[in-house]
């Protein structure tokens, strides 16, 4: 586990979706340092993983003091192909959902940088969720992670991957408590269970 006791072993599915965060290292999009996956049951119960990836890129003093990752940090770490080779059956397998579009851009940029394949899981934008669900915060902070932590009382640390992706995780979970619908594309992956 890692300073916010997330995996650091991928837990075992199908889950009804998967968030994903990523933090990057520069302006550079395919300069991914950190990726984070919060895995959601049926039930609502989330897991959440986090692993740093070595950006093979320069850091940049804005990013790396908004999240706290440095050259040194990644030191050890695994560059970008080696880590999605891992994730990828597993992200590709199940619908994802993101906080913004940026996730899936920066995700796409790198494979294009690595010349490895693109996902092809259908995306859902938690921004949008958030707007139908709570369409007063337009013009009241807005539907940002930082302000949904204080409208819905969250508790997590901004700027982790890890933390953010569960972030966008309970945003879904609570968009749907108070519309009272589940998003109904959000379920688990048939793909997942092949025959035998």
């Amino acid at each position: 586990m890692n300073r916010f006791g997330h995996l650091q072993t991928l837990p075992d599915g199908p889950f009804r979706f998967i968030a994903l965060d990523v933090e990057t290292a520069s302006r550079s999009p395919g300069s991914i340092c950190q990726i984070g996956l919060c895995f959601v049951s049926d039930t609502g119960a989330m897991q959440t993983y986090s692993v740093l990836v070595d950006p093979e890129d320069p850091f940049e003093a804005f990013n790396s003091e908004l999240h706290g990752i440095s050259a040194d940090t990644v030191r050890d770490a695994a560059t970008f192909p080696t880590v999605y080779a891992t994730l990828f059956d597993l992200l590709n397998t199940h619908s994802l959902v993101q906080h913004s579009t940026f996730d899936e851009k920066v995700m796409t940029d790198a494979c294009a940088r690595y010349d490895l394949p693109m996902l092809t899981s259908h995306w859902t934008n938690s921004v949008k969720v958030a707007r139908q669900a709570w369409p007063a915060l337009k013009g009241a902070g807005g539907h940002g992670l930082a302000n949904l932590k204080k409208h819905l009382g969250l508790s997590f640390h901004h700027h982790d991957a890890g933390e953010d992706a569960r972030a966008a995780a309970c945003v879904i979970l609570r968009a749907e408590e108070t519309t009272g619908e589940r998003l109904s594309h959000l379920k688990t992956n048939r793909q997942l269970n092949l025959p035998i």
